[in-house]
């Protein structure tokens, strides 16, 4: 990723597109939350691509302010069981006891008249996203100890999260984890044929050679389904502490191996060409190559990693099918942002790259 697109600031005004009408969502959440009774300032977060984020403040101009975040699903149609804002309030407003990296939720609205969508309002949670590159409180990318931190913190959290007891945070009956794998294979799939605009022959190699070399599943946990190190926020002053973990709408239980491929899918080796803008700056001195950071998940976890390919050239599929269905998106005029015009391209070199992980 470019330094330009690296620093995109947290916060910026909402996009047009994605705007709703304050004044009924303060009307809306008024009594209901702490602090909602003063006037309401909304700004977005710029970063994400998928579900939109904003944040709320409310309070009269210099006096005390009062933050929350709100999320809702992107413009146009969405896939089944995805995005979904109802999940994800139910998964926050319990697993923050079991594991306090998560923020917690407070509201859920299901009524669209209120700003066009079904969402939820959380907790803001401070601390530094590493998108792309390593921003400068952290060396720039030159600093080789801050860059192994930054590596080992994202493998050591999901090993953490792995080992919560769904039942101690209340969600033991979430999901459906026999088969989990099975019907995660056939959904992404399917997404992809739904979400194409021409035929792609490597992407039906592909989803033929995952169907026959499936290995099975280990014992069933919670799962995040998009690990990444920009899904997480770390401590300012030590890149090496997590201080959050965001974007839970895929939250379920099932296969934990699901969530290291998810992670390592997009985990760049210094020999590989960048396929598009990469969420994390892998290739940067002292960041762990994906070998070795498959290998420190099975220290932390205790689990046996032998059988980690497939799950990596699954999680580079998955990754190239969500450019895809973004892109068709864009394609189909259903979103304006036009970060989205080149993820066609970015998807179809993403394939590419599961293919050839097949091998190594």
């Amino acid at each position: 990723m470019d330094r330009e697109t690296a620093i995109t600031p947290e916060l910026a005004e909402v996009r047009p597109d994605e705007r709703f009408d304050e004044s009924q969502l303060a009307e809306h959440l008024r009594g209901h939350l702490r602090g909602s009774d003063g006037p309401l300032a909304v700004q977005q977060f710029a970063r994400g691509k998928a579900n939109l984020t904003y944040l709320l403040r409310f309070g009269e101009p210099g006096g005390p302010v009062t933050e929350y975040v709100l999320r809702r699903p992107p413009l146009g149609p969405v896939a089944p069981g995805s995005h979904d804002m109802e999940r994800e309030y139910r998964v926050l407003s319990r697993l923050w006891r079991a594991f306090p990296l998560a923020a917690r939720a407070f509201l859920f609205c299901d009524d669209e008249s209120v700003i066009g969508a079904p969402f939820f309002v959380m907790e803001r949670r401070r601390g530094v996203v590493v998108q792309g590159a390593v921003p400068p409180e952290f060396g720039n990318g030159d600093d080789a100890a801050s860059n192994r931190k930054l590596s080992e913190v994202v493998v050591d959290t999901l090993a953490e999260f792995h080992a919560v007891d769904p039942a101690e945070a209340g969600l033991d009956g979430l999901g459906w984890p026999e088969g989990f794998m099975d019907r995660q294979l056939g959904g992404w799939i399917a997404r992809w044929n739904k979400a194409r605009h021409e035929p792609n022959p490597l992407v039906e190699e592909l989803a033929d050679w995952l169907q026959k070399t499936q290995p099975p599943s280990p014992p069933a946990t919670l799962l995040h389904n998009d690990w990444r190190l920009d899904n997480m926020a770390v401590d300012p002053d030590d890149p090496g502490v997590c201080v959050a973990v965001y974007d839970w709408d895929m939250c379920t239980r099932g296969d934990p191996f699901a969530d290291v491929g998810t992670l390592m899918g997009c985990w760049f080796d210094p020999d590989e060409d960048s396929i598009f803008l990469d969420p994390m700056p892998t290739r940067t001195p002292g960041f762990m190559t994906r070998g070795e950071a498959i290998s420190r998940y099975g220290e932390k976890s205790g689990r046996d990693v032998s059988g980690m390919h497939w799950y990596v050239v699954f999680g580079t599929f998955k990754m190239g099918v969500i450019l895809q269905q973004i892109y068709i998106r864009w394609l189909r005029g259903q979103t304006q942002d036009e970060r989205f015009a080149t993820m066609g391209h970015d998807a179809a070199r993403l394939f590419e790259l599961a293919a050839a992980r097949r091998s190594t």
